[in-house]
């Protein structure tokens, strides 16, 4: 007689079965092209109540369970003052997932919602800051983040329309403040309409930004620069359905010899240091 999944087994089922090639294999795949585990590891999967978190959680849950590296998780929610029912969204989504969650909490809306200019980024530099302290505190030496890749490619998209340079995110890198931390990105691989299908289809709820200034600020969200990005590669994958793949892979085979400048290390560079030296020629 077949054995009647619950709930939560049902979802863990859509992961490794019908999403398997949409979100398991991707992941995995970033995992290991990036070596992001490494034995020995104790990781804070950072829960924000969103789909990309929620899902992340639920992937490096499934990972430990199959895996041979040996590493530690937790499960870390900050709550920087969500408004009561929010708070509770992501309690009961993490009950239903089973997802033992640790929730400590900050004052991180009241300071950043303070602030004149640039809230959303001064959110983002504090909610980081207190997760790398709480994480450390737990024993943890790295720190997981649900960034995926469509927002590889809007950050890079973006970094060049409005921030006149060509800067991509890494899929992880060394802590500037936490001595001996780091920030790994396992979803880097991960298409966020993949995360949005599952999400659906087990007819999940989460959270969307759940900040007091986003909800009376509507119109700047819509208009914010990462959506015009968003709107414009969806514009451009009607004509070529590759496109996002073809910046994804751009920045994996950057040649720098075809740059008049570059930075690396904080350090810029000009061509004209080596240019005598190369012997390049036109074609």
């Amino acid at each position: 007689m077949a054995r009647t999944l619950d709930r939560c087994q049902l979802i863990e089922r859509s992961i490794q079965k019908k999403y398997r090639k949409e979100l398991w294999t991707p992941f995995v795949t970033a995992v290991k092209r990036y070596q992001l585990i490494q034995p020995g590891d104790r990781i804070a999967v950072c829960i924000s109540g969103g789909k990309d978190s929620m899902l992340l959680a639920k992937l490096m849950q499934q990972l430990k369970r199959v895996t041979e590296i040996p590493f530690e998780v937790e499960y870390l929610v900050m709550d920087p003052g969500y408004m009561p029912e929010n708070r509770r969204r992501i309690e009961e989504n993490a009950a239903l997932l089973r997802i033992p969650v640790r929730i400590f909490e900050s004052n991180v809306f009241q300071v950043a919602n303070g602030a004149e200019k640039n809230p959303c980024y001064l959110c983002a530099r504090m909610r980081r800051g207190f997760l790398y302290d709480q994480a450390r505190a737990l024993g943890c030496n790295k720190i997981a983040l649900g960034h995926h890749f469509n927002d590889v490619i809007e950050t890079t998209v973006m970094a060049m329309f409005y921030g006149a340079q060509l800067q991509g995110m890494m899929p992880k890198l060394h802590s500037a403040n936490f001595p001996g931390m780091e920030l790994i990105r396992p979803l880097y691989c991960v298409h966020e309409d993949d995360i949005i299908a599952w999400r659906n289809y087990n007819g999940l709820e989460f959270l969307q930004c759940a900040c007091k200034f986003t909800e009376h600020a509507a119109q700047e969200i819509h208009a914010s620069k990462r959506l015009e990005v968003k709107r414009l590669l969806r514009d451009l994958r009607r004509n070529n359905p590759d496109i996002e793949k073809c910046v994804f892979n751009s920045i994996h085979a950057v040649n720098l010899d075809t740059f008049p400048a570059y930075k690396t290390r904080g350090v810029e560079h000009s061509f004209l240091e080596r240019y005598d030296e190369c012997g390049n020629e036109e074609s």
